[in-house]
């Protein structure tokens, strides 16, 4: 099997609201992912950021750094001042042996806003684009040069939301930048994660694995909830618990030669949804399909 499975520690606590999770330390954070079978794991907000110290406590887990999201905004600043403002993320990332660091642009984003209906979310105009995609190429360039893929992280909230932004995206910007293929945000967003797995294949660095849940969705529509009263509703949860067809999904996936990490990325209310619990579940669905279909 050519492909490692992680998890991202919003299973345990969540960025976007510390308060999920809040009491949860990160020793239990890693022990029970490994515990579930997981080889990696994403960045979160209890991670010491120096390297040095970080490497010890991942390898007394045996677990290696998979990534970690920033938040970029080249909608307000240029190529030059994005790289200065990303370089300690960056250097952390390469000296523990990351391949892609996950990006997206949140200028006015409503993500973290929980009391911003998702109808409130930043978009471009038309003639925006270009120049976006413009400086995302010129820094994914330069983040190659150095060691690193850009892995762009398509979310609700954002001006890269829907499917036809990520078609604008990869309309507008060079093969240096690489899809991150989040199947619950694309799911969320009304678009067909198996439609963008075959379109963006070649194009895909990286793949967040979330499921959703159809009703909590469909409420969550209609009531036109902020995202992460949506997340405090249920409206994520792992792989094989919800409405998405992973194996469709990762069938073209798999085709294009894939070599990356699946990660599991539900965030969920861990007084509600047990993390050992839901991360095991979340491991087992994926690493029988990835069994079957990556070779």
């Amino acid at each position: 099997m050519n492909i490692r499975i992680g998890i991202n520690p919003l299973t345990w606590t969540n960025d976007d609201l510390p308060s999920l999770g809040a009491e949860t330390s990160l020793e239990t954070c890693l022990r029970e992912a490994r515990e579930a079978g997981y080889t990696g794991i994403e960045l979160g907000n209890k991670f010491p950021r120096v390297a040095a110290q970080l490497k010890p406590i991942l390898q007394a887990h045996d677990l290696q750094l998979v990534s970690g999201w920033y938040s970029a905004r080249l909608l307000e600043r240029d190529v030059e001042a994005e790289w200065d403002a990303m370089s300690a993320h960056f250097e952390l990332l390469h000296a523990l042996g990351c391949e892609v660091m996950v990006l997206a642009e949140v200028s006015r984003c409503t993500h973290g806003d929980q009391r911003a209906p998702l109808s409130q979310r930043p978009h471009l105009t038309k003639g925006d684009w270009p120049r976006f995609g413009e400086r995302m190429t010129k820094l994914a360039e330069r983040m190659r040069s150095a060691g690193l893929r850009l892995a762009y992280h398509h979310h609700m909230g954002t001006v890269v939301q829907s499917a036809a932004d990520i078609d604008n995206l990869m309309q507008v910007t060079g093969d240096a930048v690489g899809l991150l293929l989040d199947t619950g945000h694309l799911t969320y967003a009304g678009g067909d994660p198996t439609q963008f797995a075959e379109r963006y294949a070649p194009r895909i660095v990286h793949v967040h694995c979330k499921d959703v849940r159809r009703l909590v969705l469909e409420r969550a529509r209609n009531e036109d909830s902020s995202f992460l009263n949506a997340v405090l509703d249920g409206v994520f949860t792992v792989p094989g618990d919800g409405m998405v067809d992973y194996r469709s999904v990762l069938q073209p996936v798999a085709r294009s030669g894939y070599g990356g990490w699946l990660v599991v990325e539900a965030e969920q209310d861990p007084a509600v949804a047990t993390p050992i619990v839901y991360a095991k579940m979340g491991y087992r669905h994926l690493s029988q399909l990835a069994t079957e279909l990556f070779v």
